[in-house]
């Protein structure tokens, strides 16, 4: 082997850059070249490339986003796309292809390997944590971290006027990063996609009715997933505060959970995939995500990732819903502890 090419793909995620680092430095360390291409699978189409260099991965694992940059590129999904970025690397003398990125770009990697003879390896980079195969992605960590640091700000301030927030976090499908903020923040309540039955806004208008007449000086905290309310937090709160009679606060945190530097966490898991990466490829391993289960580092085949449902914690979810009170404990696609 002796030239490999490293893509950033999909939604930014912090720790992307700590993982392009190792895979450079490992690859270098074994006699093999790192081409880069810019925005992802639209960047190898385009033929959007840069060399990569030991020395110039100095000072970039600290750093947040991607310096390789990013997109989503749907159109890739066409034969004639993968074909055109088959040609690329073949052009460049490609032997193998490291995607880091979440389900989406894995499926894009999945889809290339019919039409490019390569090696192809997925690094899950994606702040969702909804990868099938591993227990955590690159850059889930640090966005709990800036929700329930986020949370904490509006925490303080809903607690000085007695307020009532609903506070969106990111997540896309899954409430990975809504159990954790969640807990972390102690929420009194969560409105995740995977409990069921979800509660009627009647029962969530009770539960903060209930909550006021006991503290009703204090402040309530609903942290809610992405995608779950029709209208989004905005509309839920305006239901919710009809319902109660009392002003219910809409908080989507938004696109501040993908921004910031990477957590320590965050730091040593990506460099931690990115060298591992690199040796699978050098094993001649292809069509696999090099993941991280029970602190060691595992090889899953690529279409299993996002062909599986990846279940939260039910101990995890458990612990929150006990905490906070609530009833309905039925969980969709928890597994039995």
């Amino acid at each position: 082997m002796k030239k490999i090419a490293v893509i950033t793909s999909g939604g930014d995620a912090p720790g992307m850059n700590a993982c392009v680092r190792a895979i450079v430095i490992t690859a270098w360390q074994h006699d093999i070249q790192v081409i880069g291409f810019r925005h992802g699978f639209r960047g190898i189409v385009d033929d959007l490339n840069q060399p990569l260099h030991p020395d110039d991965m100095r000072l970039v694992s600290q750093r947040g986003g991607t310096f390789l940059k990013s997109s989503r590129y749907p159109e890739f999904r066409e034969v004639e796309s993968a074909q055109r970025a088959a040609a690329v690397l073949d052009k460049h003398q490609i032997d193998a292809l490291i995607v880091i990125g979440g389900d989406g770009s894995f499926q894009g990697a999945h889809h290339l390997a019919k039409y490019w003879s390569g090696q192809v390896i997925g690094v899950p980079g994606t702040i969702d944590n909804d990868l099938a195969g591993t227990d955590t992605t690159i850059g889930f960590a640090t966005a709990v971290d800036t929700a329930m640091e986020a949370i904490d700000r509006v925490r303080e301030t809903a607690e000085a006027m007695a307020r009532v927030f609903l506070i969106e976090v990111m997540g896309r499908h899954a409430g990975f990063i809504g159990l954790h903020a969640a807990i972390a923040s102690s929420a009194e309540s969560m409105l995740l996609p995977e409990l069921e039955p979800q509660p009627k806004i009647a029962e969530i208008a009770d539960n903060i009715l209930r909550a006021r007449a006991s503290f009703p000086d204090s402040s309530y905290v609903v942290v809610v997933s992405e995608n779950l309310w029709p209208g989004g937090v905005a509309e839920l709160a305006k239901s919710l505060s009809k319902a109660t009679g009392v002003t219910c606060h809409p908080c989507p945190l938004g696109h501040i959970q993908r921004g910031g530097r990477p957590n320590a966490q965050d730091r040593i898991l990506a460099m931690q995939l990115g060298h591992a990466g690199v040796l699978a490829l050098l094993d001649g391993k292809s069509e696999i995500m090099i993941g991280k289960e029970q602190e060691h580092v595992v090889e899953v085949p690529l279409a299993l990732t996002f062909k599986r449902d990846k279940p939260l914690d039910p101990r995890l979810v458990d612990l929150q819903l006990g905490l906070q009170g609530v009833n309905f404990t039925s969980k969709k696609g928890a597994e039995t502890a």
